[in-house]
């Protein structure tokens, strides 16, 4: 089954209760970040993406709040490829439980 969540239901899997799966957003495709907790979770270098559609601060790389969204449309060829090189990542490493829906 795939889930379909708004960015308001997505916030409440941002980590910081453990008995919830933990889920970041790329392009809108949900990934299951649960197994990568130390680093997702709260307190780890990238918790500021859980919870969050995170294409823009992937492809920016950048690791501040303001850069969690989708917006790509200042991005440049070489942060879309950024961002397609963290995809593949993800999809190699994390399960892909559903999609981001508008709020």
């Amino acid at each position: 089954m795939t889930l379909r969540m708004t960015p308001q239901q997505l916030a409440g899997h941002d980590g910081s209760d453990p008995s919830k799966p933990l889920y970041v957003s790329v392009r809108g495709c949900i990934f299951d970040m649960s197994a990568g907790r130390t680093f997702y979770g709260p307190g780890g270098p990238y918790a500021v993406f859980a919870g969050k559609e995170c294409a823009r601060a992937l492809a920016f790389m950048k690791v501040q709040p303001e850069f969690c969204t989708g917006d790509l449309s200042d991005a440049t060829e070489q942060q879309l490829k950024t961002l397609s090189d963290w995809e593949s990542k993800f999809k190699s490493k994390y399960p892909v439980v559903g999609e981001l829906a508008e709020a």
